[in-house]
């Protein structure tokens, strides 16, 4: 199977290049009509979104079963919906320590497409099959295309080569899912936001509600790996001086220890925050305050109150 680039006819029939009644004077209209204008299709996105609750969740469990056997969330996408797929991965790490491996962004036309269009990239299939041998994809892995058109044939060419190696597969779509997506994706997550404000141009409503269901997708599953504890980041990496606050407040907030003990606790936990907290609740050293967390699968709860 093959996804090349379909004519402009066939484009032209897509949800996402359809006009917009709503904004269809706005060249003529004010500032302030032009920004409530925005607030009227924004809310749009929200709605979206909501509407693919029950697809959001089937996609978290699988991301979470994912992880649990030791596999990756990979996402492949090209323009904006290949820099949404970057930057939700490059945040993870930071935010909740996870490895660097375990969440990746693939983008066509690689890292200088995330400051630069490079758009041809996009058209071809036998790319984006080519990315997802070049990042061994295995069988436990999981691979998400983002593809506001449900058509790209760079995203389409790499879920179906990740479908071929035995990955599971799911695609974020903002058009109903066509018969080639139905076909090669596991797990299809379809917001419709209508047609853009300005035709075409999905880096607005189909790149706000793309936003938001990958700040879920990471978000609920890396909960379910226990990297949040309540509704505080407490894998947070220690790396510069916000990071650091944001930990010694975290530690100070669940021990109801104060800063002086909080900072030696962190240094002596080489910056783990959760060790560090084990080590001030449970008046453990170190390796012991570890191994309680690994014997409890890293979930800081279960080891507090073991």
């Amino acid at each position: 199977m093959t996804f090349r680039s379909t004519n402009p006819v066939n484009l032209g029939k897509l949800l996402t290049e359809q006009k917009n009644q709503s904004s269809a004077d706005i060249d003529l209209k004010s500032t302030a009509e032009i920004v409530q204008i925005f607030h009227q299709e924004d809310r749009t996105a929200l709605a979206a979104v909501e509407a693919e609750t029950d697809a959001i969740v089937t996609v978290v469990e699988a991301i979470t079963a994912t992880f649990s056997s030791g596999g990756r969330l990979f996402y492949i996408g090209a323009g904006t919906s290949g820099r949404l797929g970057v930057l939700d991965a490059s945040e993870c790490p930071p935010t909740f320590g996870s490895a660097p491996d375990m969440v990746q962004g693939i983008i066509a036309g690689g890292d200088v497409a995330l400051r630069n269009s490079i758009e041809a990239e996009e058209d071809q299939d036998e790319t984006g099959a080519r990315a997802i041998r070049e990042h061994n994809i295995t069988d436990l892995d999981l691979v998400i295309g983002i593809a506001s058109s449900g058509r790209t044939p760079y995203v389409l060419g790499g879920v179906m080569e990740a479908k071929k190696i035995g990955a599971k597969t799911a695609i974020i779509c903002c058009t109903p899912p066509n018969n080639n997506v139905q076909e090669i994706a596991d797990y299809i997550i379809a917001p419709i936001v209508g047609p853009e404000i300005i035709a075409g141009s999905t880096r607005l409503k189909s790149g706000t509600a793309t936003k938001l269901v990958l700040n879920i997708l990471t978000t609920a599953s890396m909960i379910q790996q226990g990297k949040v504890y309540g509704n505080l980041m407490v894998d947070v990496k220690a790396s510069n001086q916000k990071m650091t606050d944001r930990a010694l407040r975290i530690i100070m907030d669940i021990t109801e220890c104060d800063l002086a003990t909080a900072k030696q606790k962190l240094i002596e936990a080489d910056g783990r925050a959760k060790v560090a907290i084990i080590m001030i609740t449970k008046k453990l050293n170190k390796e012991n305050a570890m191994q309680l967390l690994e014997n409890h699968n890293g979930f800081l709860r279960p080891a507090l109150h073991h």
